[in-house]
């Protein structure tokens, strides 16, 4: 594991475990969000996403956090191994409220310099639709990009949590 993407519904807690993975197999992580958003939560134009994202992957040893749909027809083929971050949507709109209420109006380390967290409905309501919206399209392009590739679906945070602790037992032999 030396390219790891991780994908999957905001809020179901695909930063987080990030890190952890980071720490345990001392990879760098990159925050898709951080580098997305600009200050006061402007968008990045499309193509200079595109160059963004090929200037990330550069590394020859990542883990790179976040959905961006426009960017996983780069980021799978780069990928040596792929995480999925299934979870019910309820959880993670739990999760995201829970995050939002927890950092309100401060800038999450993840985040991009002058985008404090805040509520905004738009981002409700997509995490309500991701499922339905978005879930079909990362495993058609699973399908079509990642022949080959190690590939772990979470569907529990109880699946996240064993295998961190397996990782981690293994790492400390």
């Amino acid at each position: 594991m030396h390219k790891i993407l991780i994908i999957g519904n905001p809020g179901a807690g695909k930063s987080t475990f990030s890190i952890a993975l980071g720490k345990l197999l001392d990879l760098p992580v990159i925050h898709l969000d951080y580098h997305f958003w600009n200050s006061g939560w402007i968008e990045t134009d499309k193509e200079i996403w595109k160059e963004r994202v090929k200037e990330l992957m550069a590394g020859e040893r990542w883990i790179i956090d976040g959905y961006y749909r426009t960017t996983l027809d780069l980021r799978i083929p780069a990928a040596d191994t792929i995480f999925v971050f299934d979870f019910p949507t309820l959880l993670c709109l739990w999760r995201a409220l829970k995050r939002n209420m927890m950092n309100r109006k401060k800038v999450r380390p993840d985040m991009a310099p002058g985008c404090a967290e805040r509520i905004d409905f738009e981002f409700y309501k997509w995490i309500w639709n991701f499922r339905k919206d978005n879930r079909p399209y990362i495993f058609k392009m699973l399908e079509k990009y990642a022949a080959g590739k190690k590939i772990t679906i979470f569907k529990k945070s109880s699946e996240v949590a064993r295998f961190l602790e397996q990782l981690s037992y293994k790492s400390n032999r």
